[in-house]
């Protein structure tokens, strides 16, 4: 399991499908907060739920301060990033000041690394919030979390409590989003996204969404739930193929380690 980020600033990432990013932690020091309790999480289980005192979430100035000098010593030691990307070791959208936090970001960005894209990994829970919607809008990158095509699923992978409609209609409404999705499954067949049942349904909710693109991944680090095996690459692309057949642009990301075995797509 990682440790929890004691800044806000992090990395840079190098990531399989984001590339080389400095990441953003919203979330209070050494507190793991969330609306989900999702199996695969690196960072472990959610112990704290989904609230925190609002003094222990970092202002919004603070968060400017904080990545306009990391933008500042990487120029300075000629490191090259991609994006800004807001993350951490939870949902970043609870963030109680999230609209000023985003607000905040796009002057920095704006004035230090004008082509820099401002990005966001988000589990999708909060999106009945008209202020956090709002603040996604003004984003430049949506990466937005959907592990299952129906409620028993989601709520076995992520321990999702959030109503499963109500998390599709947000999705639906948001504008230019990348859906992003976890396969895993056990050795206990206690959670498994992979089977062709559960991929047509999550294909079939896919569909109502129109997402202008999907990714489609597995686990590379150690998960919450010890029992998680990681997805072989072939079957992460012939999901892909099966989405790409129903029109959707769908695209397979190997772990490092297999993609750099002989033979690996």
């Amino acid at each position: 399991m990682l440790p929890l980020h004691q800044g806000i600033t992090y990395g840079p990432v190098r990531s399989r499908r984001l590339g080389l990013s400095l990441g953003v932690n919203l979330l209070p020091r050494h507190q793991k907060i969330c609306t989900f309790n999702c199996s695969y999480c690196q960072y472990g289980w959610t112990r704290n739920g989904a609230t925190s005192a609002a003094d222990a979430w970092p202002d919004a100035s603070v968060v400017a301060r904080s990545v306009a000098a990391a933008l500042e010593r990487l120029k300075t030691h000629g490191d090259r990033i991609e994006r800004l990307t807001l993350a951490g070791h939870g949902e970043p959208t609870l963030h109680p000041q999230f609209a000023d936090v985003v607000d905040a970001l796009l002057r920095v960005r704006d004035h230090l690394a004008p082509d820099m894209p401002l990005a966001i990994l988000s589990n999708s829970s909060t999106l009945n919030s008209a202020a956090v919607s709002a603040a996604l809008r003004r984003l430049d990158e949506r990466y937005m979390k959907l592990d299952a095509g129906d409620a028993t699923l989601l709520r076995r992978v992520n321990a999702a409590t959030i109503p499963f409609d109500q998390i599709v209609e947000g999705l639906r409404r948001l504008p230019d989003i990348v859906i992003q999705t976890m396969f895993v499954r056990d050795r206990l067949s206690r959670i498994d996204n992979t089977g062709d049942l559960a991929v047509s349904v999550w294909i079939a909710t896919l569909g109502a969404i129109h997402p202008k693109a999907v990714h489609i991944y597995t686990i590379d680090r150690a998960p919450a739930w010890p029992y998680l095996q990681p997805v072989a690459a072939a079957r992460l692309h012939d999901i892909a193929r099966r989405a790409q057949a129903s029109g959707l642009i769908a695209e397979a990301f190997s772990s490092p380690r297999e993609a750099a075995m002989p033979g690996a797509q």
